[in-house]
């Protein structure tokens, strides 16, 4: 009889109401996801990163938001998460598409994705048109951490 051998690549993918508890949930699923893949190294950072970016997608839109963890075959993890709102905020956009600033050093709030370039090796998003409904179909952004270290910039792509 083989061995059974584990894959190095996998994905797991949650679609999250509109619910101010989503941001816990994601966070119970990441952590559930990497501790059972072994990851516990990244556990902190990909916990921290995907609680702002679900709480953000329930702060700033009216609807559901969708999260997705991919292993990719170099050892590196990624996350992205959607949401139905088209603007990309800082640090994930590019000049000149629609972008939000980072709010000051100093502001009350929304200053949790400025922890992106902190914890993050990769990072990108970008708007996804149109819907058939002809509703704007919302964006995706996305993080990577882990496998071969590369310079902390943004990307339009993964």
């Amino acid at each position: 009889m083989g061995t059974v051998s584990l894959p190095d690549t996998w994905a797991y993918a949650l679609r999250l109401p509109h619910d101010p508890r989503a941001a816990r949930v994601a966070r119970m699923t990441v952590r559930a996801v990497l501790s059972g893949h072994g990851r516990l190294d990244e556990l902190d950072s990909v916990e921290l990163l995907t609680s702002e970016l679900v709480g953000n997608a329930y702060r700033h839109t009216g609807g559901p938001a969708s999260l997705r963890l991919t292993a990719l075959a170099d050892g590196r993890l990624r996350v992205g998460v959607w949401d139905s709102h088209p603007r990309i905020p800082a640090p994930f956009g590019e000049p000149p598409w629609d972008r939000a600033p980072l709010p000051p050093a100093d502001a009350d709030s929304g200053r949790g994705l400025g922890l992106v370039p902190e914890y993050a090796d990769s990072w990108g998003g970008w708007p996804l048109g149109d819907s058939p409904l002809g509703r704007g179909a919302g964006k995706l952004l996305w993080f990577e951490v882990g496998g071969a270290r590369t310079p902390r910039t943004p990307h339009r792509c993964p």
